[in-house]
């Protein structure tokens, strides 16, 4: 069975100190399918995520694939009331 998720974007905090590091970090991002766009800021070491996933699933599992420190920066969560808005502005 398959949960559920909102629409969520993330920004994350982990150290790119190469470009190994950011090759292995993108070729992660790109294998993870729940994931519907990525931003990596190399020089900030930032990471911004958005999709529909848990934040702390995804946060855990960057963890253990880079074996680094990942912190949580931001989430925004973003309700799809498109069902809503559209019967709304039928009647």
């Amino acid at each position: 069975m398959r949960k559920k998720f909102m629409l969520c974007c993330m920004v994350l905090r982990l150290n790119i100190d190469c470009n190994a590091c950011y090759r292995k970090l993108r070729r992660i991002l790109l294998n993870m399918q729940e994931l519907e766009s990525h931003l990596i800021e190399k020089k900030q070491n930032r990471l911004s995520i958005c999709g529909r996933f848990s934040p702390r699933d995804v946060a855990i599992k960057i963890r253990k694939k880079m074996n680094r420190r990942v912190e949580i920066l931001e989430i925004r969560e973003f309700s799809s009331d498109n069902d809503n808005d559209n019967n709304d502005r039928n009647t």
